[in-house]
């Protein structure tokens, strides 16, 4: 093709092209022309180029100009004794499978615009696809859409060598369709076992965008009324039902079949921060997760704290049977808990998981022995909060009341609590004491010792809210007794006095009179 210097002349030479393939059939072969663009190395006249290849394939999809059925063999038709419009519509037809391969190409093309631009072509074949099948019925009524086209889509999207985090939140708005989440989630699974396939490591930057359009799924709460469908066949309309496609289901096997290989340690922490509010709630059985929660949970750290918190769930609301699990957040109570990020979400959890008045004793007891042995060098900003913590699990089990109550507690040579036991209930905590919050009422710092004083008088019923002190640091009780206002000075006579011995005029009236 005769090209015209510039961007605009590469636009009305393809405008030439794209016209005349459209006229006539004879001009089949300016396909090639339009095609040969999508190779170019200039930015600008690919996207061009895809404008045209959108709208010349656009309109053959609406005119019924592509072949429909099981595509045969280019060569094969083409020498043989078929009629002219059925070899027309084959040939045409692999011309339209090359043009979505190369549209394919272009979504890990490096410029963003050339990808948009790719990615937009291609789900608007999509739509028309789903309204012009290319594949036959099977029975009246079948539900058609161009799975072959939108893996294409969802492989692109996947890319495992760059970013497409990006493109990714283009293609979100998608994903409101019944239809087009539906066949995401399945694309998904075959994309994810694809590649792991084909990748003895794979890299890192696959496993982010898999996680980039996983997380973005997200099914509908209730059931809807009306479904919303990106491919729409009017005369189908009323058959088709969001609950024909069985989303929790294929959501549940998408995010099994990522989550079932080693993952990068960053997206561990990215699954768990999300596994109990986007993920656990919409799989149809939330239990079969047991394996990937356990496996995060030996990981240490702020990992296993997030672990737990989705096994917590299981265990109350899915009556899931995990022996081990206090025993868990027990190994976790460590002198570094208190210096991590994450001891805001460390203690509210701690709290949430030790809320049930149900456990036993031995239990509660050991954990408020732990924490208050590693308050003895905690900082006064976690002092402040872990204090009220054990207060409270104090007032939700009165059987442990004896750990402040006990009239001649052990001394520390003699305290039979046992820190290096791993497993609670061999700590021997419950015969010991909490002599610990006695010497914590000689701390150097005033609110600390006041807090530590609270055992000293009958606990109150109603527990004290950590919530406020949670993210308590330093800086925030420095600033704080900053502020703080000296004593008011004492009053010493109800009327104050006006001078030295009385009245001035008395004073020098007493003066002249000595003299």
């Amino acid at each position: 093709m005769e090209r015209e210097p510039g961007a605009a002349g590469v636009r009305r030479a393809l405008g030439r092209r794209l016209e005349a393939v459209l006229a006539s059939r004879s001009e089949a072969n300016a396909v090639f022309d339009i095609l040969a663009v999508l190779q170019s190395e200039d930015q600008e006249e690919i996207q061009e180029a895809v404008r045209t290849c959108s709208r010349l394939f656009g309109a053959l999809l609406e005119r019924g100009e592509l072949f429909v059925g099981q595509l045969p063999s280019e060569e094969m038709v083409m020498t043989g004794s078929q009629g002219a419009t059925r070899k027309y519509k084959v040939w045409m037809r692999h011309r339209y499978h090359s043009c979505c391969n190369r549209l394919g190409e272009l979504l890990g093309h490096p410029s963003f615009q050339v990808k948009e631009l790719a990615l937009s072509a291609l789900l608007k074949f999509v739509q028309l696809e789903g309204a012009h099948p290319l594949e036959k019925s099977k029975w009246e009524g079948n539900y058609l859409f161009p799975r072959e086209l939108f893996k294409l889509v969802v492989g692109g999207l996947l890319s495992p060598e760059e970013d497409q985090s990006l493109l990714l939140s283009q293609f979100r708005e998608y994903l409101d369709y019944d239809d087009t989440r539906y066949h995401t989630m399945q694309a998904a699974v075959d994309a994810v076992a694809r590649v792991t396939g084909q990748h003895p490591e794979v890299p890192p930057a696959f496993w982010n965008n898999a996680f980039t359009l996983l997380s973005a799924v997200s099914l509908p709460r209730r059931e809807p009324t009306v479904s919303s469908f990106y491919v729409k066949r009017a005369e189908l309309w009323d058959t088709w039902k969001v609950a024909h496609l069985k989303h929790r289901r294929v959501f549940q096997a998408m995010w099994l079949s990522f989550l079932k290989h080693k993952l990068p340690l960053s997206l561990y922490k990215k699954v768990l921060l999300i596994v109990h509010d986007a993920i656990l709630p919409q799989l149809a059985q939330p239990t079969l997760m047991i394996d990937f929660l356990t496996r995060a949970c030996d990981l240490g750290g702020a990992l296993s704290l997030l672990a737990l918190n989705g096994l917590f769930i299981l265990i109350h609301k899915h009556n899931l049977e995990y022996p081990d699990f206090y025993r868990k957040l027990y190994g976790l109570l460590d002198p570094s808990v208190f210096h991590v990020k994450y001891r805001a979400r460390f203690f509210h959890l701690a709290d949430l998981f030790l809320s049930s008045s149900h456990l036993p004793a031995y239990l509660v007891a050991a954990f408020a022995k732990r924490l208050a042995r590693l308050a003895l060098t905690a900082p006064p900003e976690a002092l402040l909060m872990v204090l009220p913590f054990i207060c409270n699990l104090l007032r939700r089990h009165p059987a442990c009341r004896v750990l402040v109550h006990r009239p001649h507690g052990p001394e520390l040579d003699a305290d039979p609590y046992d820190p290096g036991e791993e497993d609670p209930a061999q700590s021997r905590a419950l015969e010991s004491s909490l002599w610990e919050l006695q010497a914590l009422q000689r701390h150097y710092h005033p609110e600390v010792s006041k807090a530590a004083s609270v055992i000293n008088q009958a606990l109150s019923m109603p527990e004290v809210s950590i919530a406020p002190l949670l993210e308590l640091t330093a800086y925030e009780i420095f600033e704080r007794d900053l502020k703080k206002k000296g004593p008011e000075p004492v009053p010493l006579e109800f009327i104050p006095a006006q001078g030295l011995l009385g009245r001035p005029g008395e004073l020098c009236a007493q003066h002249f009179t000595l003299s």
